[in-house]
C-alpha cells in the first residue's frame, strides 16, 4: 500500500502519538525532564551548510521540518564551533522568517499552508517510519521554493523508544537513501538539495582496549 500525508501508515500515527508523550512527560527512563526530551539543538553541527545555501539560493524564510522543540532558535550568543558565534542563527543565516514544524509537538503541529524558500531537516529521517519515508520526503520538496537540506544517520542508535524499537527506525546505506532522494527530486527540478547521508564505514578508531568506527558523511545534491 502506498501511504500519503492524508493516507499515513498506523505505524506513522502510532509513532506520533509516542513522541506526543515523550514531548510532554519527558523520557523518565534516561531521568530527561520534557524541555530536555527533543529540544531541538541537533542542527547546530549543520548551520554553516545551511547557510551557505541560503547565500546561493537568496532564500529569505525558512521551514524548519521536525523541529523538536526549536529550542536552538531562541538562543542567543550561540556558540556553532570554536571558530564561530552567532547572535541568533536567524541573524547569521539573514533571513526573514522561520517556522518549525513538528507534528510531535503540540506548539509546532500544525502543517504549514503555504511553501518556504528553504526546508530543513536535522536528524529526522532516520525516526520517520520507513512506509512514510517517501512521502514525508515528497512533502519537505513540495513545500520548499529554493532549496532543501537534510542528514539522515545510516546506523542505530544508542537511544531505544518506550515500545522497545530503536530510535532509527528505518536504516538504510546511504545508497538506498539517494535513490529515493533522487526519484523524488526529479519530479521537483527547480528545486535544490544537500542530503547528507552519515555511516559508520570509516576506519576504526582506538579507544582504550575497544575500538569503535569512524563516521562518514556521503554527501548528495543538486545545486541548481
Amino acid at each position: 500500500m502506498r501511504y500519503t500525508r492524508d493516507n499515513p501508515s498506523p505505524e506513522y500515527l502510532a509513532m506520533v502519538q509516542m513522541y506526543e508523550t515523550l514531548h510532554t512527560a519527558g523520557e523518565q527512563a534516561e531521568g530527561k525532564s520534557a524541555e530536555e526530551t527533543f529540544p531541538g539543538k541537533m542542527l547546530v553541527g549543520h548551520v554553516r551548510e545551511i547557510k551557505a545555501l541560503i547565500d546561493r539560493t537568496g532564500a529569505r524564510d525558512l521551514l524548519d521540518y521536525g523541529a523538536g522543540k526549536g529550542l536552538a532558535y531562541a538562543e542567543r550568543n550561540l556558540r556553532i564551533d570554536n571558530q564561530l558565534t552567532v547572535s541568533s542563527l536567524q541573524d547569521y543565516w539573514g533571513v526573514d522568517e522561520i517556522r518549525c514544524y513538528d507534528p510531535g509537538h503540540a506548539p509546532f503541529a500544525e502543517l504549514p499552508d503555504r511553501p518556504y524558500d528553504a526546508v530543513i531537516s536535522t536528524d529526522v529521517l532516520e525516526h520517520i517510519t520507513e512506509p512514510d519515508v517517501p512521502w514525508v520526503i515528497e512533502e519537505m520538496f513540495s513545500l520548499a521554493r529554493k532549496f532543501v537540506f537534510a542528514n539522515v544517520a545510516c546506523y542505530p542508535a544508542v537511544k531505544h523508544l518506550p515500545n522497545g524499537q530503536n530510535a532509527h527506525c528505518t536504516l538504510h546505506p546511504p545508497e538506498w537513501w539517494a535513490g529515493l532522494v533522487h526519484g523524488i527530486a526529479m519530479r521537483h527540478t527547480d528545486i535544490a538539495y544537500r542530503f547528507v547521508m552519515t555511516d559508520k564505514s570509516g576506519p576504526r578508531k582506538k579507544l582504550g582496549l575497544a575500538s569503535k568506527r569512524r563516521k562518514v558523511n556521503h554527501v548528495f545534491e543538486r545545486l541548481v
